[in-house]
């Protein structure tokens, strides 16, 4: 940790926050997250690419900005600086990763999301987080995790309600084959994603967080079975239909399908940075793509809860559904 606070001192890493105008802003570190903040509501022009986060009181400010009221403003800046000096290394790797994969192709930005992330759970910062919430050794169930129905369109959901469908290798890789299965079928069918029981997904099951023994050989596992991947290849024939939780990977999946609706009372977190990782199943390059570079850097560094509404004035939900 003493090394991590004299990165912080010599500009490395941490935060840094400045007013929001045409000024160019200063100099920092490539770790350091960029905070541009407009107090007057008036959306100012200025060099907005320079900033990972750009807050402003103006209420349902357009992209990039995120909107906070006046008298939270100052709560929220204290909560951001509070997240990055808990887990600077993720902070700077996800601000890093969001500023390169803005350009990269689909695939090549997972495979750097990927990289940063194996890189992170050989990290102090997520070793910290996993002796503090130890996994626990439970057997297979031998539950499928993933069920398939071919109609009209190609029906894919999530099985495991009991676990709120919580992401695991087993679903994952069940529902690589599922997205591959539609991908191969010769009549080209519409496909819809969805979740069964109270939740589309709580997120990764955080008992297998951490647990492969080789970092370098999981990235590629990641990369080969990526179901963020596989959806974005069906292009305009995935729909996903979301509701309750749609955590970590129960949003940075969904969103990679060209259609995304949600019912009332869904919400929407990326918790992985608090954990000392960053979004590991596409979401450093699903979730920019609908809202944005600036606001995916604000959920995931502050863990914020996104509400339905805010999702659909952002477009990372298309649609309330019924």
């Amino acid at each position: 940790m003493a090394l991590i606070a004299d990165l912080i001192d010599l500009g490395g890493a941490g935060v840094a926050v400045e007013p929001f105008g045409p000024q160019d802003p200063f100099e920092r570190g490539p770790g350091v997250v960029r905070v541009g903040v407009d107090r007057e509501g008036a959306l100012a022009f200025g060099p907005m690419e320079a900033f990972d986060i750009l807050l402003t009181t103006t209420a349902a400010a357009p992209r990039p900005w995120v909107s906070v009221r006046p008298q939270r403003l100052d709560p929220a800046i204290a909560e951001l600086e509070a997240a990055v000096a808990a887990q600077p290394a993720a902070a700077a790797a996800l601000i890093q990763v969001l500023r390169a994969s803005e350009d990269l192709a689909f695939d090549t930005a997972l495979a750097m999301e990927s990289l940063a992330y194996s890189m992170l759970l050989a990290s102090d910062g997520f070793g910290a987080w996993r002796a503090a919430n130890p996994a626990r050794d439970r057997p297979d169930d031998g539950q499928l995790r993933v069920r398939v129905e071919v109609g009209r369109e190609i029906a894919v959901r999530l099985t495991r309600p009991a676990a709120r469908n919580a992401f695991d290798a087993r679903m994952r890789d069940e529902l690589a084959e599922a997205l591959a299965f539609a991908a191969d079928h010769p009549d080209a069918l519409p496909l819809t994603l969805s979740g069964e029981g109270p939740a589309f997904s709580a997120g990764g099951d955080l008992d297998e967080f951490g647990r492969a023994g080789d970092p370098g050989l999981a990235h590629l596992v990641r990369t080969l079975r990526s179901p963020a991947l596989a959806l974005h290849r069906l292009g305009g024939r995935a729909t996903a239909r979301l509701h309750g939780a749609c955590v970590g990977a129960g949003i940075e999946v969904p969103a990679a399908a060209a259609r995304v609706a949600a019912g009332p009372g869904a919400f929407f977190r990326l918790p992985e940075v608090g954990m000392g990782l960053i979004p590991g199943a596409g979401g450093t390059v699903t979730i920019p793509r609908r809202i944005g570079r600036h606001r995916t850097c604000w959920m995931a560094l502050t863990g914020a809860e996104i509400d339905l509404a805010t999702a659909v004035a952002w477009r990372l939900v298309d649609e309330v559904a019924a």
